[in-house]
């Protein structure tokens, strides 16, 4: 099957746009730029449609690359038959490929080799004739070396047998089926870790029975988790008696209307291939296949909120001072300029035991004085709500924002290279802060320097395909920093990185060449980056932006390649370029067909007359302030019917989680989101929402809350 075949049978797109697709990927070029800036190209293709083209053209590849491997392994054995080979080169998924190639696998020393090697496979076939009147005495006759019973030359003709029925794909295809369709997934506790603390947040899976293909992936992750840990066993059953009986019709000739010698030692032989190679086999094989499912579920889960962190509404370049808070050993302070340098450091000691509030008081008073302070973040781990109610006792001169901030994966950060090389005369507790800061001015920038998995915004992450998460995290983070641009002038090398066609190599080059020659002052500038070929400014520059440029163009969306026409457009009307920017009056004037040619179409000037409308647009939210209730301190506090203010931390497939100011956050179920019924919890809810909920049940002892979202 052809490339282009494959992908539009799995995607339904239209083949033209596939191949225009698939060319410009093998041209190098990235899913930002291809959805951007070649439109035309693609049919208008957005970053998730090229994404699964990239996913579609990768899997072809490894099946047309395990399809050498089996055709080159069968002519070495002189197996391969032109009937076979058109089987293999057709095969359109891996599990019929390795059907295939099921019978001619070298494996390990079998049961079914070694009746082979004993000269039983005669007396196998004899069997399987169904025919033979006297078998004992056939049988007693294939009495040699090792096989020294009848029994023995009979137990031995079986175990061929019993391959023979497993290599058969019809038949594997029935057992197959029976597993998708009826297959029952159960589990038992393993009694002596019952009582085990850590135990108990799997009580639920202590005794559990669901249908293997309908089972959601939360659940079959939780009690696969469950069961690497060692506190359940599970496993997978079907209706034996019914699917040996499937074996048999198939095996069995149906024209024989008496039982002899023969039929029951292949039906012995079909119980044994049933229970020791087809089940243990296919079983797992449906649990993979489950599990990879469940896997894609919960990696697009962890994505769509990775997403919405990373969107998450920035304050700006605004001065900031940030505080990691904390108890004993104080609560660490910093203050940020509005482009996030380090300004000042030090640690106040607010909470007990040392209960300086005065002082400390008197100190982040004068500090948000002394360095024009125009927010406050303040992490939300340990002390934070103690040290936000210090916070709003205090009178400022000027009207400062307070924001409560998440800190996840900051102490990652802080112990990181990134960190180490950004702030080498600082410890770990300093850098934090920072971190802390930096996520409220532009949580972008910051969190694109913490390994994505390290955010804690997903569900059972390190129990799925890592590799995959992996790449489907990374795609996540370069789309999300595309869509938002880049000001090449301040970014960091993490975030340079994952700017189209840019990488880490590149982005350090960037990086180096700012440090030695000072800021960037145009898009053309760039190319003067060592290493910095065509094809990494083609796909890269028009995400750079640089402010306050000589070329207006260059702290916007539009691609230098555009340029000419941008310019003509102006020309035409009668002005210069910087008249069209922002005057919608102006823009209404152009007809854009005129324009139009062979390379550049419509869908391309209407991208450049909407970002001349507002160039370099942020396309996210101001930063709102929110506050918790305050009489809400521990989980003690919480009384059913209360209604409270929070913010969604993490969206599952089976309901969201929301901090409510307290350190154990709320569930909401999906059956709790709506009336009706919840296909989608996006659809209802996003990462870092305000809502009102509803205080539903409090667990105490298993430090659960459940909450209803209050409409």
């Amino acid at each position: 099957m052809h490339l282009i075949h494959f992908i539009a049978n799995q995607t339904q797109f239209p083949e033209s746009s596939i191949k225009n697709t698939v060319q410009l990927l093998n041209e190098d070029c990235t899913i930002p730029f291809i959805a951007r800036y070649r439109k035309e190209r693609t049919g208008n293709l957005d970053e998730v449609q090229i994404g699964d083209i990239v996913k579609y053209k990768e899997q072809f590849e490894v099946l047309e690359k395990r399809k050498t491997t089996i055709l080159k392994a069968l002519e070495e054995q002189n197996v391969l038959t032109a009937e076979l080979k058109q089987k293999v080169e057709s095969a359109q998924d891996i599990t019929t490929l390795e059907d295939l190639y099921l019978p001619f696998k070298k494996s390990r020393k079998t049961k079914a080799e070694t009746a082979r090697k004993n000269g039983l496979e005669p007396l196998a076939k004899i069997i399987m004739s169904q025919n033979a009147k006297d078998l004992e005495s056939i049988a007693f006759k294939y009495l040699k070396g090792d096989i020294t019973f009848v029994e023995d030359a009979l137990e031995g003709a079986r175990h061929i047998i019993a391959e023979w029925i497993n290599e058969r794909t019809d038949i594997r295809n029935t057992i197959r089926f029976q597993l998708e369709r009826f297959a029952m997934i159960s589990t038992k506790v393993v009694k002596v870790k019952a009582d085990d603390e850590n135990a108990q947040k799997f009580r639920d899976y202590f005794d559990w029975e669901e249908s293997l293909n309908r089972i959601p992936s939360h659940r079959l992750l939780a009690i696969l988790r469950a069961e690497k840990e060692g506190y359940i066993k599970f496993k997978i059953e079907i209706d034996n008696e019914k699917a040996l009986s499937k074996i048999e019709d198939r095996v069995i000739q149906s024209y024989h209307n008496y039982r002899n010698a023969c039929t029951e030692h292949i039906k012995l032989a079909i119980q044994d291939a049933y229970k020791r190679l087809l089940l243990p086999s296919l079983s797992n094989e449906a649990l993979q296949k489950v599990k990879e499912k469940a896997d894609e579920s919960a990696i697009h889960v962890f994505a769509k909120n990775l997403k919405q962190l990373l969107l998450g509404s920035p304050i700006g370049e605004k001065r900031v001072l940030a505080i990691d808070p904390g108890f004993r050993t104080g609560c660490k302070v910093v203050c940020l300029d509005a482009q996030g340098q380090l300004k000042y450091n030090e640690t106040i000691y607010p909470h007990p035991p040392k209960s300086d509030a005065i002082g400390a008081m008197k100190k982040l008073t004068s500090l948000a004085d002394a360095y024009k302070i125009e927010a406050i973040a303040i992490g939300n781990g340990t002390a934070s709500r103690e040290t936000e109610a210090l916070i709003r006792k205090i009178r400022f001169k000027n009207d400062i924002q307070v924001f409560v901030v998440s800190e996840a994966g900051a102490s990652i950060y802080s112990a990181s290279k990134i960190a180490r090389e950004e702030f080498p005369d600082f410890d770990v507790t300093v850098r934090g802060s920072v971190s802390i800061g930096r996520r409220l001015q532009d949580p972008l920038a910051e969190l694109v320097k913490i390994d994505a998995k390290s955010i804690g915004v997903g569900q059972y992450q390190h129990d799925v395909d890592q590799t995959k998460l992996q790449k489907s995290l990374d795609m996540v983070v370069e789309n999300c920093v595309n869509a938002v641009g880049v000001n090449i002038n301040t970014a960091s090398k993490s975030l340079l990185s994952y700017v189209s066609g840019i990488g880490p190599k590149l982005a350090e080059n960037i990086f180096d060449y700012r440090q030695e020659h000072g800021v960037f002052s145009s898009r053309n500038d760039i190319k003067n980056v060592p290493r910095l070929g065509g094809k990494a400014f083609e796909q890269g520059a028009a995400f750079l932006r640089i402010k306050e440029a000589k070329n207006p163009l260059d702290d916007s969306a539009v691609h230098p390649e555009s340029y000419a026409i941008v310019e003509k457009m102006a020309n035409d009307l009668g002005k210069n370029v910087s008249n069209l920017i922002g005057n919608e009056t102006l823009l209404k004037k152009i007809n854009l067909q005129k324009y139009c040619t062979e390379s550049v179409g419509l869908l391309t000037l209407q991208d450049i007359v909407k970002e001349l409308e507002k160039p370099g647009l942020d396309i996210r939210e101001q930063a709102k302030v929110f506050t918790f209730n305050q009489n809400i301190k521990t989980i003690n506090d919480l009384r059913e019917g209360q209604l409270l203010p929070g913010i969604v931390n993490n969206i599952t497939n089976f309901g969201c989680f929301v901090d409510i100011g307290i350190k154990e956050s709320g569930l909401i179920h999906v059956s709790n989101l709506a009336d009706t019924f919840v296909s989608d919890v996006n659809e209802h809810v996003s990462l870092h929402q305000q809502i009102i909920v509803k205080v539903l049940e409090v667990d105490i002892p298993r430090k659960r809350i459940q909450l209803q979202l209050h409409k």
